[in-house]
């Protein structure tokens, strides 16, 4: 029979060992797990002032002032984009349907990224109205394989859209603790950074950090998780970096993936002012020098600028983000004609842009 002592002192052992062992997985969690659940960015990266508060009354007022006359080569006509459609049904293409959202064919494998087909980008009847119209109808898109979901804000994560789309036996591809919104989907795949998912024996797909944050609702501040997509395809590298403000992680990751054969990156929404104390400047989205920057980091070859020219989430001029972003293309080191900028519902030949047959 056990005597008083002996049981108290293995009590002891047992709860040092349960200690330790909770000491030990909370030591092994990666920096950006915190321990409440929810997540934060990589080490390193820059932080939103939190004494600035935001102010729709002041945003709505500065919002009136912007031009909002699209010009008409910013978008393709809808008969030539059907007609191109067709026409690349059976090559590798990129094509520009607005903000977020492209197709990415590659072999048999169909690409969707942030798919947003709404007429505004907010819960309900809530939120910035488009001001240019997808270059497709949801039901005119092509057999979509792969969807591929960057983060939850409502310009990048679209319920309806996720609701009607009409492949729901696609692969999907999305960050951690967002998979309660797919329940209607076949296959679909939690991915924490770094994770990396075979598609075929020719396209890998890993999830990479990118500095944001998510927020859906007033209670789920960074609840789920953010970041990138890097898509290797027979020997080649494409970067869907979106959305993502400055940080050291991309000088990290292009010495560990680098280089870059095409990156993607947000160039709109990056103006504040004044309801921010810095024009131009945002912690969560690159302006177009800072875009440049950042594929320049990530040892890129070429890069498109996206996020912009679609809804106005910010107060720059909504035809200026392609302007700066071509003409500081040579101060990061890229000729003019590799800062690419698309029309919406402009294809594009993925093999003369990666340069293989």
């Amino acid at each position: 029979m056990v005597n008083g002592k002996k049981l108290i002192r293995i009590s002891s052992i047992l709860v040092g060992i349960f200690f330790y062992s909770c000491l030990s997985i909370a030591m092994e969690k990666p920096y950006h797990h915190l321990p409440d659940g929810t997540f934060r960015n990589p080490e390193g990266s820059p932080k939103r002032d939190p004494n600035v508060k935001w102010s729709y009354k002041i945003f709505n007022q500065e919002k009136k002032k912007l031009d909002m006359t699209v010009p008409k080569e910013h978008v393709v006509e809808k008969e030539k984009v059907l007609s191109d459609l067709k026409k690349y049904q059976d090559d590798d293409y990129v094509a520009w349907i607005g903000h977020a959202t492209f197709l990415i064919k590659l072999g048999e494998t169909t690409i969707i990224t942030d798919p947003v087909f709404s007429k505004n980008a907010g819960p309900l009847i809530f939120g910035p109205d488009r001001f240019t119209e997808p270059a497709l109808k949801l039901n005119e898109i092509p057999k979509i394989d792969l969807f591929l979901l960057t983060h939850n804000h409502y310009d990048h994560q679209d319920m309806s859209t996720i609701r009607k789309f009409p492949y729901k036996n696609a692969k999907v591809l999305l960050p951690l603790k967002l998979k309660k919104y797919f329940r209607r989907y076949k296959d679909v795949n939690e991915m924490d950074w770094y994770d990396e998912i075979k598609i075929n024996d020719n396209l890998k797909i890993t999830f990479l950090p990118a500095v944001h944050w998510s927020k859906r609702s007033l209670t789920d501040t960074n609840k789920t998780l953010w970041g990138n997509f890097l898509i290797e395809y027979n020997g080649k590298k494409i970067f869907f970096a979106c959305d993502t403000g400055v940080g050291k992680i991309y000088k990290d990751l292009g010495k560990k993936y680098g280089p870059i054969d095409l990156t993607f990156i947000n160039i709109g929404a990056y103006n504040f002012f004044p309801i921010m104390p810095y024009k131009d400047k945002s912690v969560y989205h690159t302006n177009p020098e800072e875009a440049l920057e950042v594929a320049q980091n990530l040892k890129s070859k070429k890069v498109i600028g996206m996020h912009w020219g679609t809804f106005v989430l910010s107060l720059e001029p909504i035809m200026e983000p392609p302007i700066r972003f071509k003409n500081s293309a040579e101060k990061y080191g890229f000729k003019n004609e590799d800062a690419i900028i698309y029309k919406i519902g402009e294809f594009g030949s993925l093999k003369k842009l990666l340069d293989y047959n």
